[in-house]
């Protein structure tokens, strides 16, 4: 059982890292706190009890979690926004001409002002590249994910999986080896 002393360490350990994770996902600041905040506090509140040594993983899926609930309530949120936004205002001035999304400027780097061929590209890329790491080994790709997707150091990795660091390095080589080949095998260069 994490004492309040570890739990607490760890969070703070932790909360750099899961802040650039969920500002990569959502791409928000003010949302990417609310999510690691959010995650701290069911950690702390549903699985303080824990072992020390389980927190990692156990943190890890809830921010997934957090980040997906995320991305539902955005969902939810947008198609009502643009359901009554076709009712207007009813005041009755110029409200058949108006478009909500004419009124919107998108931020140059963001998805919004980004091309739809360009999103198709960025898309099917995507997709390539999860294809070949769904093609990796089990124990590469799992090493892969955990050092590169989630941040986590070697040192956490190896003890998520149950090895040595020296195991996790040479999965991660062996990985990251044999998705660069495939990659550019398919003309992808990153």
């Amino acid at each position: 059982m994490a004492t309040d002393k570890e739990l607490s360490d760890f969070l703070e350990s932790v909360e750099r890292r899961a802040f650039k994770q969920a500002v990569y996902a959502v791409r928000k600041d003010e949302a990417a706190l609310d999510i690691v905040q959010d995650a701290m506090i069911k950690l702390a509140e549903k699985y303080g009890d824990k072992p020390a040594d389980e927190l990692p993983m156990l943190f890890q899926r809830i921010l997934q979690n957090t980040i997906h609930d995320f991305f539902r309530r955005e969902k939810v949120r947008n198609t009502w926004v643009s359901l009554f936004s076709s009712f207007g205002s009813g005041d009755g001035e110029g409200q058949e001409d108006f478009d909500v999304l004419e009124s919107l400027e998108s931020e140059d780097g963001s998805e919004a002002a980004e091309s739809s061929a360009d999103k198709v590209e960025r898309e099917q890329t995507l997709m390539l590249i999860d294809a070949e790491i769904q093609k990796l080994p089990t124990r590469q790709r799992e090493a892969f994910l955990m050092r590169y997707w989630q941040d986590m150091d070697v040192a956490e990795t190896a003890a998520a999986m149950g090895c040595s660091e020296g195991s996790v390095k040479t999965h991660c080589s062996r990985a990251t080896h044999a998705l660069a080949q495939a990659l550019r095998a398919k003309g992808i260069t990153l």
